[in-house]
């Protein structure tokens, strides 16, 4: 018998919170709701979660620092955000925390299910696209890029990536030396291409740039109106 995925509930409107639970479970998911960021952070850090489904404005601790603190305990932890405000900034700062999506309100109940389960199976792939054993280490000039493992290692420093890290720096491994354009890299790696997905690229490009500075044969150029490269031998 499959496991139910589990998922953190976090929102303050009670009636709001019943409801989503009751359509949540009816849709085969287990759910935990906390009615504040505190109590939220407390079940995180005291049970096993598969998914984050917090609101933006809540009591005690709001949902852009509960998803930092969660993110702190585990990077790859799958977060969607309930907003009230469909407002550029809020989304921006969500996703530069590592958000993966936001639901505004009000919504309807099959929409959220269908961005959880988009959600969930784009993180519970193996990888971008099928990568072949023998093709899952890459060199990038000084740098030894380990897919499988998310490990980025040169002579003077070795780190694990997060998620999304690894997934981008996949797809430009694979065309090395060659233009992706930014549209097929945010449909890999998020399964769609639009503005705020564009600006959480744009972050992710900058870490990675400074993942790689210990190699100056090495950069990501930005081709105006076309794409990146990642320029390594």
């Amino acid at each position: 018998m499959t496991e139910k995925t589990q998922i953190l509930l976090v929102e303050d409107d009670t009636n709001l919170g019943f409801l989503l639970v009751d359509f949540l479970e009816s849709n085969g998911f287990g759910v935990k709701l906390c009615r504040d960021g505190e109590l939220g952070l407390s079940a995180f850090q005291a049970e096993k979660f598969d998914f984050c489904v917090l609101d933006v404005m809540l009591p005690k601790l709001d949902g852009f620092e509960l998803a930092k603190a969660i993110k702190k305990v585990d990077e790859d932890m799958p977060i969607l955000m309930l907003t009230a405000r469909a407002v550029d900034e809020d989304k921006i700062r969500g996703f530069n925390i590592g958000v993966d999506d936001y639901v505004t309100k009000p919504f309807n109940e099959v929409e959220l299910v269908c961005r959880i389960k988009a959600i969930l199976c784009r993180v519970n792939k193996v990888t971008v696209n099928s990568v072949p054993l023998n093709q899952a280490v890459y060199s990038i000039g000084e740098y030894s890029f380990v897919h499988k493992d998310r490990a980025l290692a040169c002579k003077v420093e070795q780190r694990r990536l997060t998620r999304t890290e690894t997934d981008i720096l996949l797809v430009l491994c694979k065309s090395k030396n060659s233009i992706v354009s930014r549209k097929e890299i945010m449909e890999q790696v998020w399964g769609e291409d639009d503005y705020f997905v564009g600006r959480s690229l744009d972050v992710f490009i900058s870490k990675i740039r400074k993942y790689l500075m210990h190699d100056p044969t090495v950069n990501i150029e930005t081709i105006p109106k076309l794409g990146l490269v990642l320029n390594a031998s």
